[in-house]
Order: C-alpha cells, then structure tokens, then sequence
C-alpha cells in the first residue's frame, strides 16, 4: 500500500512539473479567430494574449464604426476561445493520464 502511494505521489510530482513547463510553452503556441468572412484575424497564444490584428482595408468604413467594431469583437472573442480550448488540450496531454488514477476525479490548480 505505501509503495502504491509513494508511487503515485511520484507520478502526481512528475505531473505537475510537467504542467508547469507546458504553461511555460503556451506562450508559444498560437491560435487565430476570425470574422466577417475573413476580412479580420486576430491570433492569440495559448495564454490569452493577443499578438496580432488584421483588418482588411475593404470592412474598414468611417460611416460604419459599428461593424468594424462588432467584427474585431467577434474575432477576438474567436481567438479566445481557441487558445482556451488549444490550452486545455495541451495540458490534458500531461495530466490525462495520471487523472484516471486518482480517487474522487481530484483536480489540479490550473486545469
């Protein structure tokens, strides 16, 4: 029983550095949403930090501010929620499988 235990406190220590030095590698990994078609981009990392916006020169109307700011928003919310989804995945890669072995579905800080 202790050996399981002392075991699995390795694998949960194993774990958790490699949490860690995947939340390191998220600011590298980028995302991108879009809107109107295409016509605005805005790309995200994995950390929720806009890197980059693209406005095509054709959505850009003075007389409709409206859209363009509803396009931006859409992408950005875009851009967002892939990064967000593209985050989980990469730390489910590390914590899956120690997950499935531990009593009562416990979570870790940050999943």
């Amino acid at each position: 029983m202790k050996s399981n235990l002392n075991r699995l406190l390795k694998q949960a220590q194993k774990m958790q550095e490699n949490l860690q030095k995947v939340q390191e590698e998220l600011a590298n990994i980028t995302v991108e949403g879009t809107s109107g078609g295409g016509m605005v981009r805005v790309t995200a990392n994995c950390q929720n930090q806009i890197i980059n916006v693209v406005i095509e020169p054709e959505v850009i109307d003075p007389d409709d501010k409206d859209m363009l700011e509803d396009l931006i928003v859409a992408a950005v919310n875009q851009a967002l929620e892939n990064a967000a989804r593209r985050a989980q995945e990469e730390m489910a890669k590390v914590a899956g499988p120690l997950m499935g072995n531990l009593p009562g579905g416990m979570k870790f800080p940050g999943l």
